[in-house]
C-alpha cells in the first residue's frame, strides 16, 4: 500500500486530470452564462414583437 501511495504521489497524470476537469468546469460555466444571457435577450425580442403585433391588431 505504501508503494502504491508513493507511486501515486509521483504520478503527474492525476494532476493533469484535475487541471483538465477545472478547465472543463470553467468552460461549462462560461457557456451557461452565455446561453442564459442569449435566452434573456431572445425573450425580450419576442416580447417586443408580440406587444407590437398586439397593439396593431
Amino acid at each position: 500500500m505504501i508503494k502504491f501511495l508513493a507511486r501515486l504521489s509521483r504520478d503527474a497524470k492525476g494532476a493533469t486530470a484535475v487541471e483538465y476537469g477545472l478547465i472543463l468546469a470553467l468552460v461549462f460555466l462560461a457557456m451557461l452564462g452565455g446561453i442564459t444571457a442569449f435566452g434573456q435577450a431572445a425573450i425580450e425580442v419576442w416580447m417586443r414583437i408580440s406587444n407590437a403585433y398586439t397593439s396593431v391588431s
